[in-house]
C-alpha cells in the first residue's frame, strides 16, 4: 500500500524480515519521538514478534517524507472474536504506542491516519496501555472517524531523583525506616554490578530462576516461566544493553548472586521491568524493593531521565513512596463505516472490566484463588 502527497508516502509492512531490516531508521525515529517508551524500541518489538507473532498477521504502517521515516504504527491482526489491529508487544509490555517524529507531527498524523484507515478497512484499531501524552493520544485527538476512549491499567511514577531526594519526600518516621533499611543492605555488603552484553544470556537465566523461587507458592505469573518469554527477554535485553536502552544488574553478597533486575530505558523514562530475588534475602529482612529502587532512581537521575516508572500495578509497597498514579488509556479507532463494530468492542471491554470488578467485590478471596491457580499451572509447567 502506498500513497504520495507532497513527498509523503504511507506503506504497510507485512513481512517480518522487512520489519527486521527497519532497525536503523526505526531507532532514529524513536529518538525523535520524545514520548516514546522502551516498549516502542525496535529491539523490544522485533524480539517480541519472533517469540509471540503469528504468521500472516503483521501490520506495520509506515509514513515517510522524502524517504525518511517520520511515523510508524506497529500493529498485528487478531480475531477476539472480531477483527482487531492491536499493538505489537502484547500483555508483557506495560505501554503501547505509535511513533511520530516531533518535527513532522502535523503531516505525519494526517498521512498515518489515511494509512491506518486503509489497513483497518475491516478491523477496529484497539490501542492498549497508552500513556497520557503519548503519540497515540495525538492520533486519537485528530482522528476523523469513529473513536472511543476507555481507561486501562494504572502505572505509578516518581520523579527521577537520587534516592536521598526520594526519601525526603516521605513523612519523617517512614523516611527514618527507609534509611535504616538502606543501612542494613549496606551492612550486609550487598553490591550491585552491571551485566555486559556478552553476559546477558546467563544473567537472564539466573534472574528467571530467582524470580520463580521468589514467587513460588505466591502466585507466579506463568508466562514468565515459559521458554518463549526467556528467549524474548534475552534477545531484547542483549540488544538494548548494547544500545544503552536497558540495564541488567546483578546484586551479589559474598560473591553470590542473590538478586537480579532488568531496567528498561527511553529518552525520558526509566522502568524496573522484572526482577528475581533469592528467598534468603527475606530471611535476612532485606527490603528488596527499596534496594532495587535505589539503583533505578540513581540510574535515572544520573542519566538525565525525568521519570522513574514503577510500571503497572498498585502494589502496597509502591504506594509507600508517594508516587503519582497515572492511568493508561485504551483508544479505539475505526473508519466511520465501522462505528457499530467499534461500539460493540467498547461495550465488550467495559463489560469485562465491570465483571472483573464485580468478582473481586463479591468474592474478596478471588485474587488468592487466582494466585493458587497460577501456582498449580507453574508446578504443572515445571514438571
Amino acid at each position: 500500500m502506498a500513497r504520495e502527497r507532497a513527498g509523503l508516502t504511507v506503506t504497510l509492512c507485512r513481512d517480518p524480515r522487512s520489519f527486521a531490516r527497519l532497525r536503523p531508521e526505526w531507532d532514529d525515529l524513536q529518538r525523535r519521538c520524545a514520548t516514546a517508551t522502551p516498549f516502542q524500541s525496535h529491539a523490544w518489538l522485533d524480539s517480541w514478534w519472533l517469540s509471540y507473532g503469528t504468521d500472516g498477521r503483521l501490520r506495520v504502517v509506515l509514513v515517510r517524507r522524502d524517504g525518511e521515516l517520520i511515523a510508524a504504527a506497529p500493529l498485528m491482526l487478531v480475531h477476539r472474536p472480531m477483527p482487531l489491529l492491536v499493538p505489537l508487544g502484547g500483555g508483557i509490555s506495560d505501554y503501547g504506542d505509535i511513533l511520530i517524529d516531533d518535527d513532522h507531527i502535523g503531516c505525519a498524523l494526517a498521512t498515518l491516519e489515511r494509512g491506518l484507515k486503509r489497513a483497518a478497512r475491516h478491523a477496529v484499531i484497539d490501542l492498549r496501555e497508552v500513556r497520557p501524552g503519548a503519540a497515540a493520544e495525538r492520533l486519537y485527538d485528530s482522528w476523523s472517524g469513529a473513536k472511543r476512549r476507555l481507561t486501562d491499567s494504572v502505572c505509578l511514577e516518581l520523579p527521577a531523583a537520587p534516592m536521598d531526594e526520594l526519601v525526603k519526600r516521605l513523612p519523617a518516621n517512614r523516611a527514618q525506616r527507609v534509611r535504616a533499611k538502606l543501612r542494613k543492605i549496606d551492612s550486609l555488603k550487598i553490591e550491585d554490578f552491571p551485566v555486559t552484553e556478552q553476559e546477558v544470556p546467563d544473567a537472564i537465566g539466573h534472574l528467571l530462576r530467582l524470580h520463580e523461587l521468589q514467587w513460588r507458592g505466591r502466585g507466579v505469573t506463568v508466562e514468565h516461566l515459559r521458554p518463549r518469554f526467556a528467549e524474548h527477554l534475552v534477545r531484547a535485553t542483549r540488544r538494548m544493553v548494547r544500545e544503552g536502552n536497558a540495564a541488567l544488574t546483578e546484586y551479589r553478597q559474598d560473591g553470590e548472586v542473590v538478586a537480579a533486575s532488568v531496567t528498561l530505558l527511553s529518552a525520558n523514562l526509566s522502568g524496573g521491568y522484572l526482577y528475581g530475588a533469592h528467598p534468603a534475602l527475606r530471611e535476612q529482612r532485606v527490603d528488596v524493593a527499596t534496594m532495587l529502587l535505589r539503583h533505578d532512581a540513581d540510574l535515572a537521575a544520573h542519566t538525565g531521565r525525568r521519570v522513574v516508572s514503577l510500571l503497572r500495578g498498585k502494589e502496597p509497597y509502591k504506594n509507600h513512596w508517594r508516587p503519582t498514579a497515572v492511568a493508561n488509556q485504551r483508544l479505539l479507532l475505526a473508519p466511520s463505516a465501522l462505528e457499530p463494530v467499534l461500539r460493540l468492542q467498547a461495550a465488550r471491554a467495559g463489560l469485562r472490566e465491570r465483571a472483573a470488578g464485580a468478582v473481586i467485590s463479591r468474592f474478596p478471596a478471588a485474587p488468592e484463588w487466582r494466585a493458587r491457580l497460577n501456582d498449580w499451572r507453574a508446578a504443572a509447567h515445571s514438571r
